[in-house]
């Protein structure tokens, strides 16, 4: 494809409301208007709290669900999100193709690892600007459906930027990247512009879950670089280089001020 292709995750920490859809609505018509050239793959995750809610409507009817049940029952919020994103972009004037699971091409067997299938999801690019993809999710080779785990979002648009050799891969989030400090506690935080994914996963391993430790693993073992921001274009943006050539190696320790994560089995 000569044009320029982008992948963007929108996670629950920043899918809160209808307002909060309406706002990523028009902060992707923004990006459209302004990059003419450019073609998008939004995944996004359920709205925040959605999967809390289906767990605890589970629970109640039996107490230990299976995996598989619970997937299923999961992947009813993040078809909700891809619906609604594309409704309001819809109300906007602008044209989405929204994704179901099994569209994606992203095969997660518990049993044999993930792997990508894209073609479907490249000839969906050719016809529309946007092509709107569930988060978190993808499909047994059997064709059940796989949750991906606490954060698993990112690991979804990691996976899918490597796949369709993406020129960005952006993880928008409800803080502007990574900071030395909680800036919401110490007004002597500062924001990282840069960071080596190295550094990134021992952040990760130090208890820093601002982009889940797998998705971080699948960038290094793909060397793609991440960006971490907010949907604020005036806000701070934390480039997440694939190697340390020309980077400051010294330690970073960032935290974010709030858990992304829907719950203690999965994350937006």
């Amino acid at each position: 494809m000569s044009a320029r292709l982008s992948v963007l995750k929108l996670g629950g920490s920043v899918l809160r409301d209808e307002a909060s859809y309406a706002a990523a609505a028009r902060f992707l018509q923004t990006r459209l208007a302004l990059n003419q050239d450019e073609r998008l793959v939004v995944i996004v995750s359920a709205q925040y709290g959605t999967t809390d809610e289906l767990l605890a409507e589970a629970q109640i009817i039996a107490n230990e669900p299976s995996q598989d049940t619970l997937d299923l029952l999961w992947s009813t919020g993040e078809l909700r999100s891809v619906a609604i994103l594309a409704l309001h972009l819809q109300k906007i004037g602008v044209s989405a193709a929204p994704f179901n699971v099994h569209q994606t091409g992203l095969v997660a067997d518990r049993a044999t690892g993930t792997t990508v299938r894209p073609l479907r999801l490249l000839a969906a690019l050719a016809h529309a600007r946007i092509v709107i993809v569930p988060g978190f999710l993808g499909v047994s080779a059997g064709g059940t459906i796989t949750s991906l785990g606490r954060g698993g979002s990112d690991l979804t648009a990691v996976l899918l930027a490597a796949a369709v050799r993406a020129n960005a891969c952006e993880l928008i989030k409800d803080v502007p990247g990574y900071f030395t400090a909680d800036p919401h506690r110490r007004a002597d935080a500062r924001p990282i512009h840069d960071l080596d994914i190295d550094e990134a996963l021992r952040m990760a391993d130090g208890g820093c879950d601002l982009v889940q430790r797998a998705a971080l693993v699948a960038a290094a073992a793909a060397r793609l670089p991440l960006v971490i921001r907010s949907m604020d274009a005036a806000a701070p943006v934390t480039y997440v280089h694939a190697s340390n050539e020309g980077k400051d190696r010294s330690r970073h320790h960032g935290v974010r001020h709030q858990d992304d994560s829907r719950g203690p089995a999965v994350g937006a």
